[in-house]
This record gives structure tokens, C-alpha cells and sequence, in this order.
């Protein structure tokens, strides 16, 4: 395995826990709202079409939705709440738990970690697991091992080193299981593990409590590179699964029984994130050189411009000291515009030092268009410097998280603080309880008239670690994960109007409430599901 994907399986090795129960406290302490704050000047867009081959509307995927939107329709509560997660239902997994994923019932979901997968009963205030499967020849690490290090009271980066040591004994091989997964219409999870692909499901459709079982597997071994591993998983509208290598891009049948089609980049580029789709099948792909978008025709896999693909370089930068990997961009491309919307686009931030939030035209580069000074092509519709708050002297403004996206509007925070230690995971670990974390975030807006970004508010104050924010278009909210000095780590949400801190699920210090690389995630009745290092909890804010 190459030297860079295996720094960042360190940084992904995380783990998991339980608890449960019910309870809040309000509090009166909150994070400096120091807001800037411009009126936004274009009106929201709509929204993707659905999949009709995803599990559900929403969270039947990694990022949520086709699109990669990062945006739930889901009402959360404002107001302050101190959260004890210990007192919480929780189900183990890891120690990758990126996202819990939609079944095809809204009473239940698959919980998917880099251990295997659990099927989750959420019907009327439950997280309760039913049926698990872990992968073989993967040891599931146990509560105990868990809390030697996540309960720990750090202050200094040996005692991390040493704790991650003494307990966690994974190797290289556990790094990206389930990371980006997918639960078809037929509720069938598919996850990759090494070089194979699962498909699990149900036992017993009737009867959940009869087990997980293993429906299929693909080896991909034979289309791979030698040492290429699976870095993401998707889906076509006409329900395709799309495989997304460190230098390819394959679409594979549900069933494994056609052979897959593949098609592969330099060995120079390195893909680490996953992909955005649009309804008419265009995959958009970020390498650490290239933005791509590839089109699956329905019978084979696509770069000709006459189909609609396109392919333009974007600028790339030095390789942060954390917590993003490589020197290109560190988001799933998300995508922005649908239907009869005026610009459809799609969205990065990308590898300067000093990030830009990049738009590129997702279809034909409109009539009359100039390409725009410092951009590396006219298929850039506009990039714009990303302050996230931070002073103009500041070395980094990096993401490794995408971009979240509402209508025309976007939110981007930065990642990245100017020491890390080597190893990623005892990094992530200390960031907040040990090392200072990283702060900053800016929301902006397309202007369709202008066919520019215009920022809307930045906060120089709020920290997000790794996490990836979310936000939910009912309240109108946007939600990062980081650590404060006086209170620990917590949920905080802003209003996306205006920047003002309206939410915070405070957790206090323990690593426990660290949400290291997975997403937040809200339930239908305002429920938090909090997809910790140890584990998803679903957190209640009812008295």
C-alpha cells in the first residue's frame, strides 16, 4: 500500500462505546459569536432529484444524498444543553463510523464501521442494535480498550501516543472499511473491505433479529492497481454501483455478475474522497491534480467531451502538517443548481495554502464566458479565497471536509493548525485536550447574476476539528463538531442567515464527544445521532 494511504489509515483508526439514558441541563456559557456578516445577493436553488435506486431520500448514502449536499430536511431545537453521551443508547462499532445509514424503513438503520455492519431499531425513541456482522480475521475492539483511551484526562502528546499504543493494535488493512457505503432500494448495504466489495442484508426480512448475512462479495484485485485501495462507493440513477479507486473510477452491476468497467488515471493522481452524481449519470471526481466528471452512458463509462465529460486541472498547494490528506482538494465534490435553476455547478474547496471555495460549470460553459484571472481553466466559473476569520498572515486555510451546500449558499471550515504530530491518529486525538484545535469557518453565496462567490459571514472563533458539518433546512442551521478550552468538545449550530451560535450539545472533555472524520447527523423528530469515535449515540433533547 503506498506510503500516503497508509498515513491516512492512521488517521482514520478510531474507536468506539456505549450508554444510555435521557437527559439535559441548559448552560449559559457559549462560543464568542463574532460574526461578519454580508446580505446575500442570489436567490436558493433547488434541490437534487432523488435517487431512485438509494435506500432513502436522505441518508442513504455517505454525505446524505447524491448530490453530497451534507443537508437533512430535519427541525432541530435551539437553545443550550449539557449532554452526558454515557447516558445515552448507543451501538458499537469502528473504529471507523463515518455515518449511520437509512434502511428502507424508517424504523431502522445500518450502523457501518470498518468492523462490519449492525441493523439499528430507531422506531419510537430506540437505538437499539438487533443484528450484527463483523467482518472475519477483524478483532472487534471492546468497550474496555476503548475507554483506556478516550476517557483519558491528556496533557501531553506521549500520553496519547502511548494510550493509542498500549490499546489499539489495528493494522493497516481496517482503514477504509465502510468509510463511503451505500444502502440500495432493496434495503442491501454495500461496503468495501481491502479490495472486496460486500453486499449484506437481512437474514430474515421479517424477522431482524435473525441475523446479517453476507448476500455477495466482488474482488476487485484483478482492475485494481497493485496497491490501489477502494476509497468510495456510490450509486448511478439507474442503479449502478460506482467504485471510486485512489486512481480510478468503476461502475459494477448490484448483482456482480457483469463484468465491471473501469477507467483508470495516472498513477500520479491520488483520489481520497468520493464522488457526486447528477440525474443524468455525469460522476464528478476530485484527484489531487484533476476535477473530472465522467459520464456513465448506461453501457459503458465515459471521458468523451461529445457525452458531456470534461476534465480541468485546479490549484493544489504544499501538504498541510493535518488533518487533511495530500495537496489537493480534501472534499467530495458536492453538487450546486438542479432543474430550472440558471447555473448547475459543482463544488470544491481546493489545495492552496490559502484555500478557495472553487465552482466549476457542471455542463456546457455558458456562452460568452471569459475565463477568470488566476483560474487554471474556463471551466472554473469562479474561485474565491477562503478567510474562514482567520488574519491575513494566517500560513493555512485548509478542508479536509466537503462542502456543505443549501440552494446557492455554501459553508466551509478550516481544518488545519500549524503543528500535528506525525502520526495522524494520535493527532486527532490530542487536538482540542491537547494541541490547540483549529478554528474558523465562512459561509458564501452564488451569484447567479455575477457569476461570482460573495462571502456572506465568517467565524473566526468556532472550531471544527474533523468532523464533517451538516445542516438541516427546516431550522435553518448549520452544525460543526470542535473543542473549547473552558467546556470540551460539543455540537455547535449557527444560523445560516446571519453566523449567531442558536445550538450547542455540550459534551464536555473526554474524547467520547469527538466525532474524528465521521458526519452529524439529526433524526426525524429532532434527535441527534452523534456519530462519535466511539460509536453512534442518539441523543435526546426532549425533558
Amino acid at each position: 500500500m503506498q506510503k500516503k494511504l497508509l498515513i491516512f489509515g492512521i488517521m482514520l483508526t478510531l474507536l468506539v462505546s456505549c450508554g444510555k439514558g435521557k437527559e439535559e441541563t441548559k448552560t449559559e456559557t457559549a462560543p464568542t459569536t463574532e460574526v461578519k456578516t454580508e446580505e446575500k445577493t442570489s436567490e436558493n436553488a433547488q434541490m437534487a432529484k432523488k435517487n431512485p435506486f438509494l435506500s432513502a431520500e436522505v441518508y442513504g448514502i455517505t454525505h446524505f444524498d447524491s448530490s453530497q449536499s451534507d443537508s437533512f430536511p430535519y427541525a432541530v431545537k435551539s437553545g443550550d444543553f449539557n449532554v452526558d453521551l454515557k447516558k445515552y443508547p448507543q451501538v458499537t462499532g469502528g473504529p471507523v463510523n463515518i455515518i449511520t445509514l437509512a434502511s428502507t424503513s424508517p424504523d431502522y438503520m445500518w450502523g457501518v464501521s470498518s468492523q462490519g455492519v449492525t441493523y439499528i431499531n430507531t422506531a419510537g425513541g430506540k437505538f437499539e442494535e438487533l443484528a450484527r456482522f463483523n467482518i472475519p480475521d477483524l478483532k472487534p475492539t471492546s468497550l474496555e480498550e476503548h475507554e483506556k483511551v478516550l476517557r483519558q484526562d491528556f496533557t501531553d502528546i506521549n500520553q496519547v501516543a502511548k494510550a493509542i499504543k498500549d490499546n489499539y493494535g489495528f493494522g493497516f488493512e481496517r482503514i477504509f472499511g465502510g468509510v463511503y457505503s451505500v444502502v440500495d432500494n432493496q434495503n442491501v448495504v454495500y461496503a468495501d473491505y481491502g479490495v472486496t466489495i460486500y453486499a449484506f442484508g437481512l437474514a430474515d426480512e421479517k424477522d431482524p433479529k435473525a441475523g446479517v448475512k453476507v448476500l455477495r462479495t466482488i474482488d476487485l484485485s484483478k482492475i485494481l492497481d497493485k496497491g490501489e485501495a477502494i476509497s468510495g462507493l456510490s450509486m448511478t440513477y439507474d442503479g449502478k454501483l460506482i467504485v471510486v479507486g485512489n486512481h480510478s473510477l468503476a461502475v459494477v452491476d448490484r448483482e456482480f455478475k457483469e463484468t465491471p468497467q473501469i477507467v483508470k488515471f495516472d498513477k500520479s493522481e491520488y483520489v481520497s474522497n468520493s464522488v457526486a452524481v447528477d440525474e443524468n449519470n455525469g460522476i464528478y471526481i476530485a484527484s489531487d491534480k484533476y476535477m473530472r466528471k465522467i459520464v456513465w452512458t448506461g453501457t459503458k463509462l465515459s471521458e468523451d467531451e461529445k457525452d458531456g465529460a470534461w476534465k480541468t486541472e485546479y490549484e493544489i498547494g504544499q501538504q498541510p502538517p493535518a488533518v487533511k490528506v495530500g495537496k489537493g482538494t480534501g472534499s467530495t465534490p458536492t453538487l450546486m443548481g438542479f432543474g430550472s435553476d440558471e447555473d448547475k455547478l459543482v463544488v470544491i474547496t481546493d489545495g492552496a495554502d490559502r484555500m478557495h471555495i472553487v465552482a466549476f460549470w457542471r455542463d456546457e460553459i455558458p456562452a460568452g464566458f471569459t475565463q477568470k484571472e488566476g483560474t487554471k481553466s474556463n471551466r472554473i466559473a469562479d474561485q474565491f479565497a477562503i478567510t474562514a476569520g482567520q488574519p491575513a498572515d494566517a500560513k493555512w486555510i485548509q478542508s479536509e471536509q466537503s462542502v456543505v451546500v443549501k440552494g446557492y449558499g455554501a459553508f466551509v471550515v478550516n481544518n488545519i493548525v500549524d503543528k500535528m504530530p506525525e502520526d495522524r491518529l494520535v493527532g486527532v486525538i490530542a487536538l482540542g485536550p491537547v494541541i490547540a484545535p483549529p478554528v474558523g469557518a465562512e459561509r458564501v453565496e452564488w451569484d447567479t447574476k455575477t457569476k461570482a462567490w460573495k462571502s456572506v459571514w465568517t467565524r473566526a472563533d468556532v472550531s471544527s476539528i474533523s468532523t464533517v458539518p451538516s445542516m438541516s433546512t427546516a431550522s435553518n442551521m448549520v452544525f460543526v463538531n470542535g473543542y473549547y478550552k473552558e467546556t470540551g468538545w460539543e455540537v455547535t449550530g449557527m444560523d445560516w442567515e446571519t453566523g449567531k451560535t442558536v445550538h450547542r450539545s455540550i459534551f464536555g472533555k473526554d474524547n467520547f464527544g469527538n466525532g474524528a472524520y465521521a458526519i452529524m447527523q439529526f433524526l426525524p423528530n429532532g434527535d441527534l445521532l452523534f456519530n462519535s469515535i466511539a460509536g453512534p449515540i442518539r441523543v435526546s433533547y426532549d425533558k
